[in-house]
């Protein structure tokens, strides 16, 4: 068995800051550097209360990769919410049912009693559920570039893995019990002989025509038991020719694991070594497989994913509750607000707009969407690191607070101590850890005062900060609260701007740029893979709920 691992669970640090924010790159920033520490103190003197005055443009991030198909998709979805077929797609009514949350999966409302019943078979709902497999397999693939397989493996100490040490471990016994009979009964040795033979032929590739020929003639099973009970089967000899095989295929990351068995000469851990690294060449295979076909399944997974969609869709009484549930949130927060204008394209990136920013901090007491339940996990990762950057860029803002002018002149100093409060955060409970970053903050400061000859901070200065430092545990904190807010606004540009203007980074967060990015990079590619997908359902609820309001 194989599980999938996604590496996805963070950003990476060391891209270039010039570059564009695509759906292909995670995104950086560029702009003019000398901007920044104008720009840096005039957002500490506004976030903290000091002087007023509106701060200068910041950072900006270029996103014109992602935005001519941003603009093409949404007139597609535009022209596409009045269309016939969606109006016959606005007819299906919803249960009222709420059933528990499922982990994975899409939700299977209940369906109301009013209803006229549906019946469907067996066979449907098998069908629907192998399409949803390989519908959120081609989707893992296509936005997660470091997918990959790997081996699962039961956690120590459980049940599972006691029962399968137990069946492997008898396994082995009872071959080593039949091999030092006299003669040697090699019954179980030909069951183990035939499964590494087929693992051997699972390894080879289609064009390996003249190697799969050449294991089938020499690991001929009925050949081989008619040498065992002439009593002329030299098992070392197969051995070798198993690792020799090995060692031309498999991936160089095995090269040491195929020494060590060379070097192997009793029977049971030899072969129970061969059984174990043919196993990883199966995963390496498929990963080779995977890397290979990924660009294909990049290029047709919108389609695909439409598909079998659709698909599931016609095997449900109403497959989107909880999506338009979501949308509809929104819209009536819109014409709450009186911001609900008479364009509906206008309308409908609003409501998606503010629905998609709504998944980034989402309140775990909702059924989430159908329609983004597969990159749950992905966005509640997002939810992490815009936290974490949040808190980063109020302890960085009040530590300008304190220290004053002295803190904008030293971009390199600010950097370092960003990196050190990230690897801080990353220990565990913000209010514990707080402490040790308000300590860390004193030390560091203190210390890039006395290298640039500068007066150090007074008790009273430095205590005040590591009172303001300890309240940013506080989710209602005044500036983590406006940090939050501007993290979120550029997040909500990026999404919606389309135009290839860039973007600018929020003021007083430079020094976060790179990790802002990053997160504006991965927030793009997701929202702009969904929207692709499912842009036409979401015009299509949006459109009719907006009619009957």
């Amino acid at each position: 068995m194989v599980r999938n691992v996604n590496s996805d669970k963070r950003a990476p640090h060391g891209m270039d800051r010039r570059k564009e924010v695509t759906a292909e790159a995670e995104g950086a920033v560029g702009g003019k550097e000398e901007e920044a520490a104008v720009a840096e103190e005039a957002a500490s003197r506004e976030l903290l209360g000091g002087e007023s005055g509106r701060p200068e443009a910041s950072l900006p991030v270029d996103v014109s990769g992602a935005k001519e198909g941003a603009r093409q998709r949404y007139e597609s979805e535009g022209s596409s919410s009045g269309s016939d077929e969606d109006k016959g797609k606005r007819q299906r009514t919803g249960g009222s049912g709420s059933p528990p949350r499922p982990q994975r999966g899409f939700v299977l409302p209940s369906v109301m009693a009013a209803s006229p019943p549906k019946f469907v078979s067996l066979e449907e709902i098998m069908q629907a559920a192998n399409g949803v497999t390989n519908m959120a397999l081609a989707h893992e693939i296509a936005v997660n570039r470091d997918f990959k397989l790997e081996k699962l493996e039961p956690p120590e100490n459980s049940l599972q893995k006691q029962i399968k040490d137990t069946v492997h471990r008898a396994f082995w016994d009872v071959l080593a019990v039949q091999l030092a009979e006299n003669p040697p009964n090699y019954t179980q040795a030909m069951v183990l002989l035939e499964d590494i033979k087929n693992m051997m032929l699972s390894v080879l590739l289609p064009h390996h025509t003249k190697i799969r020929d050449e294991v089938s003639e020499v690991l001929d099973i009925d050949l081989v038991r008619q040498q065992a009970e002439a009593e002329v089967l030299d098992f070392q000899h197969y051995a070798q020719y198993i690792i020799s095989f090995m060692a031309k295929l498999c991936a160089p990351v095995r090269d040491e694991r195929i020494r060590e068995l060379t070097q192997t000469s009793e029977i049971i851990p030899l072969f129970k070594g061969i059984l174990e690294t043919l196993d990883l060449m199966k995963l390496d295979m498929a990963n080779f497989a995977i890397e290979q076909i990924r660009p294909h399944i990049m290029a047709q997974s919108v389609d695909y994913e439409k598909k079998k969609f659709a698909e599931f869709l016609k095997s449900q009484e109403d497959g989107l509750e909880y999506t338009k549930r979501w949308l509809g949130r929104h819209l009536r927060a819109l014409e709450e607000k009186g911001e609900k204008g008479p364009n509906i394209r206008a309308v409908i990136n609003q409501v998606l707009t503010k629905a998609y920013l709504e998944l980034v901090e989402w309140n775990e007491e909702e059924l989430y969407p159908e329609t983004v339940l597969m990159d749950q996990s992905r966005f509640s990762d997002l939810n992490v690191r815009v936290q974490r950057a949040t808190v980063v860029g109020t302890v960085l803002l009040v530590t300008a607070g304190a220290v004053g002018s002295p803190f904008q002149g030293m971009p390199s100093f600010k950097n370092h101590l960003k990196d050190h409060i990230m690897l801080l955060i990353d220990d565990g409970d913000l209010e514990k850890i707080l402490p040790n970053i308000a300590d860390q903050v004193k030390k560091e400061v203190s210390d890039a005062l006395k290298q640039n000859g500068i007066k150090q901070l007074s008790s009273e200065v430095e205590s005040l900060m590591t009172g303001q430092i300890l309240e940013v545990s506080n989710p209602d904190h005044r500036i983590r609260q406006l940090v939050k807010s501007r993290v979120l606004e550029f997040l909500g540009q990026v999404i919606s701007s389309q135009t290839a203007a860039p973007v600018q980074i929020p003021p007083g967060l430079s020094s976060l740029q790179e990790e802002i990015s990053s997160i504006a990079g991965t927030f793009l590619r997701l929202v702009s893979h969904n929207r692709s997908v499912f842009g036409e359902y979401y015009a299509t609820i949006i459109t009719d709920l907006s009619e009957k309001s």
